[in-house]
C-alpha cells in the first residue's frame, strides 16, 4: 500500500495530538495505487486563503498552468523521497500543469537546515531547472542536511557563497516558519501532503491517482468528478 505518512514534529510546536483514526478520513473517493482509500479533507477558506498566500514556495512546470497542485515536504521524508520520481514524471508529462513545491520542514533540524538552502538556490535558478535540482537533492542516500543541499548546488553551477548568504538569512527561516504554521493549522499532519482545488490529500497516492485528480479537476472543477 502506497498510502504511507511520517507523524510530523510540528505537533509538538502546536501541542496537539491526534488519534489514528484521524488521519484515516477520505471526505472524497481518492484511492491510492492498491486502491485503499487516501486520508483527504476540504480545506476552510481561511486555511484555503492562508496556503495560497505562502511566499516560501518553489513553483515548477507552466506558470500559466490550467490546474496547481501544491506538495508539502520533508526532505527527510522517506516517503517525500519515494514520491519524488512520481512528481517529476507528473510535471515532465503534463504540460498544463503548475506545481508548487512547499518545503514543510518540521522532521529535524537537518530538515530546516537543507531546506534552508533548498529554498535559496531556486531563487537562483531558472524555473526550468529547479525540477532537475529537486531530484539531485535524493539521489544519494542517508540524512539530507545544508551540505548535501549545498552540493547539489554547486554541481549545477551555482555559487556557494550568494546561496549560503540567502540561505542564513532570518528573512528564509521566517519563511519556513510560515509554511510549517500554515501547514499546521490546515491539518497538514502528514508528508507528503498535496493540496489540490481547496482539497488536502495526506500521504502520496502514487502517480496514476495523482493523474486521476488533476484530470477531474479538469473536467469538473473537482477532484472527483
Amino acid at each position: 500500500m502506497r498510502y504511507l505518512f511520517a507523524m510530523m514534529a510540528v505537533l509538538v510546536l502546536s501541542g496537539a495530538t491526534f488519534a489514528a483514526e484521524d488521519f484515516a478520513a477520505a471526505q472524497y473517493a481518492i484511492k491510492d495505487d492498491d486502491g485503499d482509500p487516501v486520508a483527504n479533507f476540504q480545506l476552510g477558506t481561511d486555511e484555503a486563503a492562508r496556503i495560497a498566500a505562502l511566499r516560501g514556495v518553489i513553483p515548477v512546470g507552466n506558470a500559466r498552468g490550467d490546474v496547481t497542485l501544491l506538495q508539502f515536504y520533508d526532505l527527510n521524508c522517506p516517503y517525500c523521497r519515494e514520491a519524488a520520481a512520481d512528481v517529476d514524471a507528473l510535471v515532465r508529462g503534463d504540460a498544463g500543469l503548475k506545481l508548487v513545491f512547499v518545503p514543510y520542514a518540521v522532521l529535524s533540524v537537518q530538515s530546516v537546515q537543507g531546506a534552508m538552502v533548498e529554498l535559496a538556490a531556486a531563487r537562483l535558478l531558472s524555473p526550468d531547472r529547479v525540477l532537475d535540482f529537486h531530484r539531485r537533492i535524493y539521489a544519494a542516500r542517508g540524512i539530507i542536511d545544508a551540505a548535501r543541499v549545498m552540493a547539489v548546488a554547486k554541481e549545477m553551477g551555482l555559487d556557494e557563497e550568494k546561496v549560503a548568504a540567502i540561505a542564513r538569512s532570518d528573512a528564509t527561516l521566517n519563511l519556513l516558519r510560515e509554511n510549517a504554521t500554515v501547514g499546521g493549522l490546515a491539518g497538514l499532519r502528514a508528508t507528503p501532503a498535496y493540496v489540490i482545488g481547496g482539497v488536502a490529500i495526506l500521504g502520496h497516492p502514487g502517480l496514476e491517482p495523482l493523474r486521476r485528480v488533476i484530470a477531474a479537476m479538469r473536467a469538473c472543477g473537482r477532484v472527483v468528478c
